[in-house]
């Protein structure tokens, strides 16, 4: 029998364990495997994360989190779905931030971009301190889109806001007191309600479905078991 060589012998459990990281999360350390995200290392130590999973794809913005990295004293902003744990980061998730969200009937706007400033009116006094776009995790330029919006630029507002996830991360930094993230929704809102003039043939379709036309259909599809439903779709392809 051939002598085993013990010393170039490979650990398979050495080999499988991930390695670890110390990070600290809400005040207290935790060792967690390198690399996962922020979301399941809370996990990983047993947290119970009963609000911040939402989409775990960076679309809902629910799981906003405050970070601090290994010896900067920059505390920064993330979703806890995309950001990557490193040795040594400190971090905690975000609570709801009480902003004051205006209530409004869009369909009896008289005149939208004055209404601005009526149903928001600290939007003018933005201070160009950028803390919002500095805190955005979609890299959006919000301070400029503030002050678009305060200028009734709202197509433009519309555009650059389109992949605002509602997180919620601009608005305890603004010192104006402002929530650009409310205030582009509105203004989108507006845009597509006010100022974007309608495809003819998606009015015609909406009169389709409120006359009933594809009542028989959609009642046929709800009756359809899975198997069934992936029959369909492949023939519709």
């Amino acid at each position: 029998m051939a002598d085993i060589d013990t010393q170039n012998m490979i650990d398979q459990e050495e080999v499988l364990r991930p390695k670890m990281v110390t990070v600290e999360i809400a005040g207290k350390k935790y060792d967690v495997p390198e690399g996962i995200t922020v979301i399941k290392a809370l996990w990983y130590a047993g947290q119970e994360v009963i609000r911040g999973i939402g989409c775990l794809g960076g679309f809902c913005g629910a799981c906003a989190t405050y970070y601090r990295t290994k010896d900067d004293a920059k505390v920064r902003t993330c979703l806890a779905c995309q950001m990557a744990v490193q040795d040594g980061m400190s971090f905690s998730m975000v609570p709801p931030f009480p902003a004051r969200k205006a209530i409004y009937n869009i369909a009896e706007l008289k005149d939208p971009k004055q209404d601005l400033f009526a149903l928001y009116p600290e939007a003018p006094l933005c201070r160009n301190c950028n803390a919002c776009t500095e805190a955005c995790p979609q890299t959006i330029d919000v301070r400029e889109g503030v002050w678009r919006a305060v200028f009734g630029d709202f197509k433009a507002v519309s555009e650059m806001f389109m992949d605002c996830v509602m997180c919620g991360l601009c608005v305890p930094v603004c010192i104006a007191d402002i929530a650009p993230n409310l205030v582009a929704l509105y203004a989108s809102r507006v845009q597509g309600a006010h100022f974007t003039e309608k495809p003819e043939r998606l009015e015609h379709r909406i009169k389709e479905i409120a006359d009933g036309k594809y009542r028989d259909e959609w009642a046929r599809v709800m009756k359809m078991n899975e198997q069934e439903l992936a029959k369909v779709c492949a023939e519709l392809k």
